[in-house]
């Protein structure tokens, strides 16, 4: 069979695919290098439509990594999809989901597991870039927890999946009165892919 066997090709051809179709009229440059990957993730360029950001979410993100600010993950699937070579610091994936203490927790705060895995970022939280890409419940409860802590992340990457909580977790992001950065994909469609990708393209400017 004939196709494209070329990586660097496909990719090429790829990234000018998106920006030839996807409507990217409503974001600055370095934003839309980020809406672009998160579209290479998933396939669907009107995705573009129902992402919102705020200006300063890409470049505040770009720069807490480069200072050495850890990736807070909500699940294992975020982080295995975040590329280590674009990191610019080497700097730290976290995610707490495995800890031993999670379902104890979950328990004690009559949550979810991912929620309560919040808990446990404690102040890596602060400057951090957090990536959520699973689980409508661990950004409610960030929002909530957000409340009762001094720290406070350079961004918040909210673009969880789902049908139960997960376009309304998103707009509470989006209508937050505590002052965080953040990028959301409005609606249902979400996930580990897109958020991961998010994560890359703000890691490092190389598309």
């Amino acid at each position: 069979m004939d196709y494209e066997k070329d990586g660097a090709e496909i990719y090429r051809q790829s990234f000018a695919t998106i920006r030839a179709e996807a409507d990217l009229a409503a974001f600055d440059p370095v934003t839309a290098q980020v809406v672009v990957r998160m579209i290479h993730a998933c396939g669907m360029v009107d995705l573009a439509g129902d992402v919102v950001a705020t200006p300063q979410a890409v470049p505040r993100a770009r720069a807490a990594l480069r200072a050495g600010a850890p990736v807070l993950c909500d699940a294992q699937m975020v982080a295995s999809g975040i590329t280590r070579a674009r990191l610019p610091r080497d700097n730290d994936v976290v995610c707490t989901l495995s800890d031993p203490r999670v379902p104890d927790l979950a328990r004690r705060l009559g949550t979810t597991r991912t929620a309560a895995a919040v808990e446990l970022w404690g102040e890596r939280l602060d400057g951090a870039v957090v990536a959520i890409g699973n689980a409508p419940t661990a950004l409610f409860h960030l929002l909530d927890h957000l409340r009762t802590v001094p720290w406070r992340p350079a961004a918040v990457l909210g673009i969880p999946v789902g049908f139960i909580g997960a376009a309304e977790s998103k707009q509470a992001l989006v209508d937050n009165d505590l002052g965080l950065e953040h990028v959301v994909v409005r609606g249902r469609r979400g996930g580990s892919a897109i958020v991961a990708a998010a994560v890359n393209a703000t890691a490092s400017e190389v598309e």
